[in-house]
């Protein structure tokens, strides 16, 4: 399943706030995932960045109220409207977003959101109290009651000098927003599926712990993936350094004991789970409460095993939600097949994606990776060195296939 942004028909509306300029970076990143961007400046936005700008990141022409009068092309608004897959006018500032929420249709921009036949989006940017205007907030709601999507705004330093909520979302918030949203009607829309991620931490003391060297990347891989693929998408995460997708929801936990209780909440409604998560197989049997002192008496530390959640997950399966679709992973250092072919079976997976975490160019913490995808009626596929995103890809593609069989 590709990124949903690819080929997309995406329309951008400028208005004339101080986080204009940040749009530019949105509107490169739009142009590099594979979009046909288009981009509508109102008479104050040119003030702030000039067309060109624009231009030079998405190599098209950019609108401006100019083209309302041109003649030498049709109907510049239309032309713009109909061929939009999404609209998304960012910065909003609270003039254009009372123009939106009444009709009034005095530039380009807002001539063009009246006639599109596409979702419309809104990312407010103003001051605090501009924001707070019993007027804005009435005319946003107008705008949601409308079916409009609001995206923030956020709180953080404005252009004022004061701090408030009024600061337009990040580009790549923004960014991953759009993907979301365009994906809801892909071939798992209304499917839930739960990923796991991340190396969990069984604690020792209050600052040391046990756990292990997944950087949780192929796991939030797999989540963006099957968000592109228009799953409703709940992520499990042990602690790492990844920022989540947009839309998915997420459950941050740190020990296995506490994956353990968000997957058998989670489960019940899933339609598959994705065992992506390097869960500890032990933990201290006991945890002190204060840090240990280095010139204590500490000679060892005792361990005991954690729950199995993949094996009992399989066992739910058989027992009692046989269409569950169960994928496990199987990080391996030897015996790669083998091992992985014991852990299909007495799990009662659907399939396993094993990998080799002894290369230095796969597994953990790198971007890349090479696996071999086991399936339960006996076959198997190789997938040969190549991004985690693309190995991600493949997965859901297969997830897909499984859903539609």
């Amino acid at each position: 399943m590709e990124n949903p942004i690819k080929n997309k028909n995406i329309l951008l509306g400028v208005t004339g706030s101080i986080a204009a300029y940040k749009v530019v970076e949105l509107a490169s990143q739009l142009t590099k995932a594979g979009a046909n961007v288009d981009v509508i400046l109102t008479p104050s936005a040119e003030k702030l960045v000039p067309p060109l700008t624009f231009r030079s990141v998405t190599g098209k022409k950019v609108f401006t109220d100019t083209d309302l009068w041109d003649t030498t092309s049709h109907i510049a608004h239309i032309n713009l409207a109909l061929p939009a897959d999404i609209m998304l006018v960012a910065p909003a500032t609270a003039s254009t977003i009372a123009k939106l929420a009444h009709g009034q249709t005095d530039n380009l921009l807002t001539l063009t959101a009246l006639a599109i036949r596409c979702p419309l989006v809104v990312a407010p940017a103003m001051d605090a109290g501009m924001y707070s205007n019993v007027f804005t907030q009435e005319n946003l709601e107008i705008l949601t009651q409308h079916g409009i999507s609001i995206l923030g705004p956020e709180e953080g330093h404005l252009a004022s000098g004061l701090t408030g909520k009024g600061r337009m979302l990040e580009p790549r918030i923004l960014f991953g927003s759009l993907r979301f949203l365009l994906s809801r009607e892909n071939p798992l829309a209304g499917k839930k599926v739960v990923v796991t991620a991340g190396g969990t931490q069984e604690p020792i003391d209050p600052v040391r712990m046990i756990t292990n060297n997944s950087s949780g990347k192929q796991g939030y891989a797999i989540a963006q993936a099957a968000l592109d693929a228009g799953a409703d998408v709940t992520l499990i995460s042990a602690p790492t350094a990844l920022t989540p997708p947009q839309g998915v929801k997420m459950i941050s936990i740190k020990t296995a004991q506490e994956m353990h209780s968000a997957i058998k909440d989670e489960v019940k409604q899933a339609h598959a789970v994705i065992m992506t998560a390097a869960v500890a197989d032990f933990r201290p049997a006991k945890s002190s409460k204060e840090k240990i002192k280095k010139d204590g008496k500490l000679q060892d530390i005792k361990l005991e095993a954690t729950v199995d959640i993949l094996k009992e997950l399989g066992e739910f399966k058989r027992s009692q939600k046989p269409e569950l679709i169960l994928i496990g992973f199987a990080a391996e250092s030897e015996n790669l097949l083998q091992n992985a072919e014991k852990k299909l079976a007495q799990k009662n997976l659907d399939l396993i994606v094993a990998n080799d975490i002894s290369r230095k160019d796969a597994g953990f913490a790198v971007d890349s990776n090479t696996v071999t995808i086991l399936f339960n009626d006996g076959k198997k596929q190789d997938l040969p060195l190549q991004s985690k995103e693309l190995i991600a890809q493949k997965i859901i593609d297969i997830l897909i296939d499984f859903m539609q069989s």
